[in-house]
């Protein structure tokens, strides 16, 4: 609590920095995040390490449908989706990430680069090593990182209401342990199961379109009367016809 409460106060000096120097401004290196620190704007056009981790980071606000490519080129649909994490936060959307968009993410992730609402043990109850899966340990970590974070635009969506993961990645020994299907999205890395809660698996699953997941399995589609699955598979699949998907 007192990490999260250091880092409130950083970001509430940097917003106001951002504030006085207005948003198209130079993030600068005076701040130095636990996780990532951003030295340059981000805009239309920029490429580079810091433009995948900001995309990272924005895979939750695709739009309907969509996934954003986490691929290093600013392009539209980049710009698209900041706009939409600026909203959401109550920035100006005007599609550069600047230092207002840069302390806010600050204060949303944790010094691992987790959002700050989920953490690597909610999608990893198989083993310590995020090994045996379909792909390596570091893909497959690297693909819980994405979901995460679309799960935590999904939370913000959802009025900041605790979401409930019951499962994550799975080794192919705890896959098999569990009856997972042989081609199951856990071996990835990049599957979620969430169970009800604050809200119920209708509405994590409507909500879902909404944030990057091309796999969305709910009510109705055998196996997920009890959980709503999500997932980034390469092409959509969503199915829910309990809850009109």
């Amino acid at each position: 609590m007192l990490k999260r409460a250091l880092r409130l106060v950083l970001s509430i000096v940097m917003l106001m920095a951002g504030l006085a120097a207005g948003s198209l401004a130079t993030a600068g290196t005076a701040h130095a995040d636990g996780c990532y620190t951003w030295n340059r704007t981000l805009s239309q056009g920029a490429s580079g390490a810091d433009v995948t981790q900001l995309q990272i980071r924005l895979s939750g606000y695709p739009g309907y449908g969509a996934v954003l490519a986490v691929d290093g080129q600013f392009g539209p649909a980049t710009t698209a989706a900041l706009k939409r994490f600026q909203s959401a936060y109550g920035l100006a959307a005007d599609g550069v990430a600047g230092p207002n968009t840069f302390s806010k993410l600050y204060a949303l992730q944790d010094d691992d680069c987790t959002p700050v609402h989920f953490d690597y043990s909610e999608l990893n109850r198989c083993n310590s090593t995020w090994s045996g899966g379909a792909v390596s340990a570091a893909t497959a970590k690297a693909n819980a990182l994405r979901t995460m974070w679309k799960l935590e635009a999904l939370r913000h969506a959802l009025g900041d209401q605790p979401i409930r993961v019951t499962s994550g990645f799975r080794s192919q020994s705890c896959n098999s342990a569990v009856g997972g299907a042989s081609n199951s999205r856990h071996l990835y890395g990049d599957a979620a199961d969430l169970g009800a809660g604050s809200h119920s698996l209708c509405t994590l699953a409507k909500q879902a379109r909404n944030h990057g997941f091309n796999g969305i399995l709910g009510p109705g589609y055998p196996g997920h009367n009890d959980h709503t699955h999500v997932d980034h598979r390469g092409s959509r699949f969503w199915s829910a016809s309990t809850c009109g998907i």
